[in-house]
């Protein structure tokens, strides 16, 4: 199956582009959510898709979805998306969207952490700290964390770094009850993603969630949830404290970037991302399918 860059539909009105997903009106309720092809690193859209990874990130957040439904509402209709688009736009939607509630959005990055990885055993290493959470001394890179944290972050716009914030700054944003929800909601979550995935030799180091409000005022899951591209999965058998251990997840790229030269120097972390080579693209499509197969494989 060609891999898909973007979408072009023409029946539904475009709303927005994001950084993987486009998404549809679907009257004044509802949405069609396409996960397209690309992958952003470091906030940058790349300027090359990754076959097929539209299409595992989306069997995986509606497994997901799935599996998390008795912790709170998602977004999902159960809608098929084959019955909303023209009949020449069957191969933009086909196993890559889903029909969604429209909703209001919390503009918070609800995001998880049960280990030392990424820019928080970076804060951790300067600071003792991540994100202001003062932690245990003498924690290595990629030590499980006594108790998950809840670390949250500003949502930016497409193409600027999200910002990570204070607990404090979430209770002025949207007030305390719907802080301390999300909070609440968002670890618990998190735990029992984490022992699900232990089952299945997965380690789930972090992650983050998105939240809306319906027209109730309830609190709903949505956009997507427990994927590659929004969490750090870690293969249990080759884990150990003191390394970053191969990823499922995006992670392969973010490695790579890292050490990216563009005119003689490193990679600023701003568009335009540099190509990423043949071998990158095809390895980190390979993790995406081994992710989706470990996970949902009866």
């Amino acid at each position: 199956m060609p891999a898909l860059y973007a979408t072009s539909i023409k029946s539904l009105p475009l709303l927005s582009k994001g950084k993987v997903r486009d998404v549809y009106a679907l009257g004044d309720d509802k949405l069609l959510m396409v996960t397209t092809d690309r992958l952003s690193a470091f906030d940058v859209v790349m300027g090359q898709p990754i076959p097929e990874k539209g299409i595992v990130l989306n069997q995986m957040a509606n497994f997901w979805f799935d599996k998390l439904a008795s912790v709170i509402p998602n977004h999902l209709t159960g809608i098929d998306p084959a019955s909303v688009v023209a009949a020449d736009e069957l191969d933009q939607v086909k196993g890559r969207a889903v029909v969604a509630k429209r909703l209001k959005p919390i503009l918070v990055e609800a995001v998880v952490r049960g280990y030392l990885a990424g820019s928080g055993w970076k804060d951790y290493k300067e600071t003792g700290k991540v994100c202001g959470i003062a932690l245990p001394e003498g924690l290595e890179n990629a030590q499980k964390l006594p108790e998950p944290i809840f670390t949250p972050a500003a949502k930016a716009e497409v193409g600027e770094h999200d910002e990570n914030i204070s607990f404090e700054k979430v209770i002025d944003m949207i007030g305390e009850p719907l802080a301390n929800q999300i909070r609440d909601v968002s670890i618990r979550l998190y735990k029992e993603a984490s022992e699900y995935a232990a089952t299945r030799g997965i380690i789930i180091a972090d992650t983050k969630f998105e939240f809306g409000l319906d027209e109730g005022g309830q609190l709903v899951l949505m956009d997507e949830i427990l994927t590659a591209d929004s969490s750090r999965f870690w293969p249990a058998e080759t884990y150990y404290v003191g390394s970053n251990p191969p990823s499922y997840d995006k992670q392969f790229v973010r490695d790579w970037l890292e050490t990216a030269m563009v005119d003689g120097k490193l990679w600023s972390k701003t568009a335009p991302a540099p190509a990423l080579p043949a071998d990158v693209i095809d390895k980190t499509a390979q993790k995406y399918r081994e992710a989706l197969a470990r996970l949902t494989k009866a």
